[in-house]
């Protein structure tokens, strides 16, 4: 098999291996949803956040879930195949969501072009679709898509999109021993990325030009908000009368976008609740003391 094929790939060694097991019974019930949306998973590199990420997939329930590109990196795994049992957990974890009763949609995006020869097909309960019209819960229309399409660096340039890819991929490296001096100093997690793009006033424009593109172009579609990924910026905000989403990143930020039943939207900073719930765990582990 080639390794474009990396869709498929990581599907066949999803198959041949044992199951993840079931949750535990006990704990808290998972946080319930209408819908989510996630994205920029990076499954198949070492920055993918996956053990935060199935913490995020066991603890909410959803009717649909929106997978919204770079679910699989098929960049990084054609220069090196890499696919630790954590990913694949992910994997088994969405086919699982689906065989409940999820309805678990994908958008390939840039990094996982590959699957967008599988439009239209399902695999394992999950629908792939090149884009798509979600009706919240109060009417709106939102326009669910990645947004590479509005990139110019990847449209124009393909070239220099792997060059910063690579770039990033050593930032990210670079993050992962910071953070783990960080860990053991006592110290919360804090993204060198994130920093980085928030002091160079290029990245800054970018990112504002980008949204600015994908809200006219949601406005032309008649439109009421537009949901995408791509940039690994979270953010919710009005544009010239689009509601803007961008549901983040699952390298960096841990962030997802969520409906609730009445239709209300909202980013889910996921990291932040996981240092609450350990918090609130920690409260009520009693202590106990070595006789003397």
């Amino acid at each position: 098999m080639q390794r474009d094929d990396a869709f498929l790939r990581a599907w066949r060694d999803t198959a041949g291996r044992p199951p993840e097991p079931d949750e535990a019974a006990g704990g808290p019930p998972p946080l319930r949803f209408r819908t989510l949306w996630i994205s920029d998973l990076h499954l198949g590199t070492p920055g993918c956040q996956a053990r935060a990420l199935l913490d995020f997939l066991k603890n909410t329930e959803c009717d649909t879930l929106f997978l919204v590109s770079d679910i699989i990196d098929g960049w990084q795994l054609k220069r090196h195949w890499y696919w630790p049992q954590a990913h694949n957990d992910v994997i088994q974890k969405l086919l699982r969501k689906a065989r409940k009763g999820t309805r678990v949609i994908f958008i390939p995006g840039n990094h996982d072009e590959f699957a967008r020869k599988y439009l239209h097909h399902n695999f394992g309960g999950i629908d792939v679709a090149e884009e798509w019209i979600h009706e919240t819960a109060d009417g709106r229309k939102l326009w669910v898509m990645h947004g590479d399409l509005f990139d110019g660096v990847i449209q124009c340039a393909k070239w220099l999109a792997y060059v910063g890819d690579s770039l990033y991929e050593f930032t990210l490296k670079l993050n992962r021993h910071l953070n783990s001096l960080r860990a053991r100093l006592g110290l919360p997690y804090w993204s060198l990325s994130k920093y980085l793009k928030g002091k160079v006033k290029r990245a800054v424009s970018y990112v504002g030009d980008f949204e600015a593109a994908v809200a006219r172009e949601a406005h032309k579609r008649g439109v009421q908000g537009v949901v995408c990924g791509h940039i690994h910026h979270a953010e919710m905000r009005d544009i010239d009368g689009i509601l803007y989403c961008n549901d983040g990143d699952w390298v960096e930020s841990l962030t997802a976008l969520a409906e609730q039943a009445d239709g209300t939207l909202q980013i889910l900073d996921w990291a932040q609740h996981m240092r609450a719930a350990a918090g609130a765990a920690a409260r009520r582990t009693p202590v106990v003391q070595a006789a003397g």
